[in-house]
């Protein structure tokens, strides 16, 4: 008798289960999701996106299929979040400061606070978010954040005394915004003279070819955010077991995108040594130099972003405290 309740309890708990999922299919919601990368295709964090669609589809018994566009083939980099937001692509990555003053409070983790590497900036940029719960965000559904190792200097020739374009334009340079899609011929038509970003771009997106110079400054070291956010309506039509998978999977994805950070900073400084490119380090006088000339650009983001009705100073220190948490665990 017991044998038998047993075997009908988990012959119901199966079918359950597979109702859920079926009932779901045949009520015609999306199963077919897009999602709109800005990084090209062979990028490391186009890899590691790709590896979450693939895990997302295995832990939903195949009922969820994400289709990649890279290389902002969909939307824009600079497009990419409202593109989410109007369900141009039902998923989106891309970086905050494409779309700078729109989230205030984000844009503290891009200050030069001395980040060290690409899995604590990624852990800090995460845990930021849930900590601060920024409404910028709300018309979204905000899968997970990460972000890269230290931002440093790249330049065309030898520029030593050349976080944001306000770092070094504080150091006497004259900045231009561009995107990362847009440097490489920029750099190689004498447009500009240097970039600033981790130096995974000089193999990530090829850099390398057109910089001659890197200056690792890293007592300088910022880093940029990028959100990997899906439509609120999307998410909204998901039953509870389907979101559960989304939020599990993309919970371990956060350091899944810290490690490919990092390991693609490794490679781009040894690309960029293999094509006899130098990189510079600075003396502790100039460190410390640099690190004086960039505090100005910490209290003008203070002072902006109160004006915007965010805490700048909060959001400063906050982000300072998960440096220093993290910093000790991913060294």
């Amino acid at each position: 008798m017991k044998r038998t309740m047993k075997g009908h309890v988990t012959w119901i708990l199966l079918l359950a289960a597979a109702i859920t999922f079926s009932s779901w299919t045949a009520a015609g919601a999306a199963t077919n999701l897009t999602y709109s990368i800005f990084f090209p295709p062979t990028h490391a964090q186009t890899k590691a996106a790709e590896a979450w669609a693939k895990e997302i589809e295995k832990r939903s018994a195949g009922n969820v299929k994400i289709s990649i566009f890279p290389g902002g083939t969909l939307t824009p980099a600079d497009q990419c979040y409202d593109g989410v937001v109007k369900g141009i692509s039902d998923i989106g990555m891309s970086a905050f400061a494409y779309t700078r003053g729109r989230f205030p409070a984000m844009e503290a983790l891009d200050l030069p606070l001395v980040y060290p590497n690409g899995r604590v900036a990624t852990r800090v940029a995460y845990e930021f978010y849930l900590s601060m719960k920024p409404k910028a965000l709300e018309n979204v559904k905000v899968l997970y954040l990460h972000a890269h190792g230290p931002g440093l200097l790249c330049a065309e020739a030898r520029r030593a005394d050349l976080q944001s374009l306000e770092v070094f334009e504080a150091l006497g340079a004259i900045p231009v915004a561009m995107p990362q899609g847009e440097t490489y011929e920029a750099l190689s038509k004498g447009i500009v003279d240097g970039t600033i970003g981790p130096i995974e771009v000089l193999k990530g997106w090829k850099q390398a070819e057109v910089i001659k110079s890197t200056t690792d400054c890293f007592d300088v070291g910022y880093t940029t955010a990028f959100f990997v956010v899906m439509n609120l309506k999307k998410w909204n039509a998901l039953p509870p077991d389907v979101r559960k998978v989304f939020d599990d999977t993309s919970r371990e994805w956060v350091d899944v995108h810290g490690k490919a950070w990092d390991e693609a900073d490794k490679e781009g400084r040894a690309f960029t040594l293999s094509l006899g490119n130098q990189i510079i380090t600075l003396s502790a006088q100039e460190s410390a130099r640099w690190k004086k000339a960039v505090r100005p650009t910490i209290e003008e983001y203070v002072k902006n972003a109160d004006q915007k009705g965010v805490s700048g100073r909060k959001s400063v220190t906050q982000a300072e405290t998960l440096i220093t948490k993290y910093r000790k665990q991913y060294k």
